[in-house]
């Protein structure tokens, strides 16, 4: 067996953590580089390599460390509420995840797995949504032989973080995700570890090109 390297930055997220989890456990990967703003809590592996960075100079973080990239993840994201403004909230969602795009594309990744979210469109009025789209159209450009790009709606999970919305929309899920049907169907709330399982599925499957997975496709990929 071939064993390769995954990068992977938004290790301490909702997605990240449960993905990080599935990288330490794939014999495929013989070595897992977390790329990360603080020292990660509670995860041991001797596969797992922490890179602490700065993330306004991510770029040349990484172009100063020397290891080849077979597959990179990322699951980077933030809130406007908890980014503070849209400009930080901008330097999160879209300039940091190309950095990490084009710095795992240099060091040889072939795949890119990117979490983005349901309603990403560059042309959007919606700011959340035209970031989410602008953010995933740069990455389109970078050449990657396989780029899959994954939308969530709501995203189900424990977070360190309080978002009183996600804790509404947990106990109404089951509700309106029955209710959501046909294209709707796109827009039904995900448990995080699904979508970190569907992210793992994907870079095996061997396919190329550009690939846009949704809630049925993700479910499909993460054997639920």
């Amino acid at each position: 067996m071939i064993e390769k390297t995954a990068l992977i930055a938004g290790a301490t997220g909702l997605v990240g953590g449960h993905l990080l989890k599935l990288l330490l456990a794939d014999p495929q990967y013989s070595r897992v580089v977390a790329v990360t703003r603080r020292p990660l809590q509670g995860v041991a592996s001797p596969k797992l390599e922490e890179l602490v960075v700065d993330f306004d100079a991510l770029d040349k973080s990484l172009a100063q460390k020397d290891f080849p990239v077979d597959d990179a993840y990322c699951a980077l994201g933030t809130t406007i509420k908890t980014a503070g403004s849209q400009e930080a909230f901008r330097k999160v969602d879209h300039d940091y995840i190309v950095a990490f795009a084009k710095a795992a594309k240099a060091g040889g990744s072939k795949r890119m797995m990117l979490v983005s979210s349901i309603g990403a469109d560059p042309t959007s009025s919606v700011f959340y949504s035209r970031i989410k789209g602008e953010t995933e159209q740069a990455l389109g450009v970078l050449g990657f032989e396989a780029l899959h790009i994954f939308r969530p709606g709501l995203l189900i999970g424990e977070r360190t973080e309080s978002r009183p919305a996600e804790s509404i929309g947990k106990v109404v899920s089951p509700v309106l995700n029955a209710l959501l049907l046909g294209p709707a169907r796109a827009y039904r709330s995900i448990h995080a570890e699904y979508v970190a399982r569907a992210m793992r599925a994907a870079a095996s499957t061997g396919d190329t090109g550009r690939h846009i997975h949704t809630y049925d496709r993700m479910m499909r990929l993460a054997g639920a």
